[in-house]
């Protein structure tokens, strides 16, 4: 039996061709249809060269599994998504390493209704069947079918707003050379936006650099472009666009958190009492928006499936995580890097405000550290003894996701990487920037480990 690497708490992931080719590709295709059992599944790719033979290989799998594939081509990761609960497929599997370096590629899956497959919830069992090799002939060979869902995709993207109200932003948009280029293109057409288009065409070699915004090197060229052109808003993406990232009128870059908070408020504002599902890393500021909104905030664990499950089991409305995904119930509760700057911009334009006026006070009243990553030989270790250290005078401590340690006037959570080997550290205060810096280096210096 021979072991793959690849997978991951919520999908496959590794170097090509060492963890992941053409033969592994096949065998994990053939243990998806085993698992699922589908009928027809939905199959796309992105742009990395390795991608088309990879998807090849994923299709061979499951035709021979007997699984018919609609073969939606290239394009992101959300498109995938779309296609399966849009047309009603049995499920979909995207070949994708999203941020990951030009020499990997990996594949998420999903299935009816795209819902996650996940560690918990198949991922594991795929794999044991992926690795064990032994898959029945199948009655008759599925059929392939070649789909272009992208005009439907498009209008349903635009549903989110309402393209009357929109003012004529001038905004800077960065596809890093990965695939939310052609999007915008399309989107373009329905638009009253001037788009200042910075690496726009997809190319998988990436000569920018790997599209991953929340690298703090990768903002630079967004910050420039906008500074250079009086732009009023900057939006980044990674590689498979289902994360974007926003930049204000200044070319500063605006965490995540705070996002969620202005879509949860926009949100509650048209349909008050409703829910909002957000993860535990940094929570004060959401939890005041959302219940000054007059909506209940409801607390998940981090990670894609986990926020997708709670959103359905709390039929949320939205979710958002710091880490800037953001799901809608109207996108089957999965998430999407398109519609959060649809929304972003419809709200600066039926406001008249920058996005800086709209997020300015939030930033404010709540500092943030951001996500800050340490690479630790013992992550488990880590968290017993950073706890141990900050039991006495707390409000509350949790363990929903990691540890969250919450006192009257500062709190933090520290969680261990799902998928790498670090430590991942948020620090938030009461309208106490200083605090927050103190605190941040307090903890930094207890946690140990290298900058990951």
């Amino acid at each position: 039996m021979t072991k793959i690497t690849c997978f991951k708490a919520y999908d496959a992931r590794g170097r090509v061709p060492e963890e992941l080719n053409e033969e592994i590709a096949y065998r994990i295709a053939r243990a998806y249809a085993k698992f699922v059992q589908p009928q027809r599944v939905a199959v796309g790719r992105d742009i990395r060269l390795s991608s088309a033979g990879l998807t090849d290989a994923v299709i061979r799998g499951l035709t021979d599994s007997g699984v018919d594939v609609i073969d939606i081509g290239i394009g992101g990761t959300e498109l995938v998504y779309f296609a399966t609960f849009h047309e009603k497929f049995d499920g979909g599997i995207m070949v994708t390493a999203s941020h990951n370096p030009p020499d990997y590629n990996g594949m998420k899956f999903v299935r009816e209704e795209s819902r996650p497959i996940s560690a918990d919830t198949g991922l594991q069992e795929i794999r044991a069947f992926a690795e064990q090799n032994e898959f029945a002939e199948a009655a008759s060979k599925g059929s392939v079918t070649e789909l272009d869902i992208q005009s439907d995709y498009i209008q349903h993207l635009l549903s989110y707003v309402d393209t009357e109200t929109l003012s004529p932003l001038k905004i800077v948009v960065n596809a890093g050379n990965g695939g939310a280029g052609p999007i915008v293109d399309l989107l373009e057409r329905s638009l009253p936006f001037k788009f200042i288009k910075l690496h726009h065409e997809p190319d998988g070699t990436f000569p920018n650099g790997v599209p991953n915004p929340m690298v703090e090197t990768n903002r630079q060229s967004t910050i420039d472009r906008i500074k250079e052109t009086g732009a009023d808003l900057g939006i980044a993406w990674d590689g498979d666009y289902d994360r974007c990232f926003f930049f204000d009128e200044q070319g500063r870059f605006i965490e995540g958190y705070y996002i969620v908070g202005l879509l949860a408020q926009s949100f509650l504002s048209r349909s008050p009492g409703e829910r909002i599902v957000h993860d535990p890393r940094l929570t004060w500021n959401t939890l005041e928006v959302v219940q000054q909104a007059g909506g209940e905030a409801v607390q998940s664990k981090s990670g894609h499936a986990f926020i997708k499950q709670t959103m359905r089991e709390h039929d949320a409305v939205y979710g958002g995580e710091m880490s800037a995904h953001h799901y809608f119930r109207d996108f089957s509760y999965a998430d999407s890097g398109m519609i959060p700057w649809l929304l972003v911009a419809e709200i600066m334009s039926r406001t008249d405000k920058s996005l800086s006026a709209l997020v300015d006070a939030r930033m404010a009243l709540f500092p943030a550290s951001g996500e800050i990553n340490r690479k630790v030989d013992d992550a488990n270790e880590v968290l017993e003894r950073v706890e141990s250290l900050y039991v006495e005078d707390t409000v509350a401590v949790d363990h929903v996701d990691g540890v969250s340690v919450e006192f009257s006037d500062w709190r933090f959570n520290l969680r261990a990487s799902n998928t790498e080997p670090l430590v991942r550290l948020n620090v938030e205060t009461r309208n106490d920037p200083e605090l927050m810096r103190k605190r941040t280096a307090e903890l930094l210096k207890t946690v140990g480990g290298k900058p990951g």
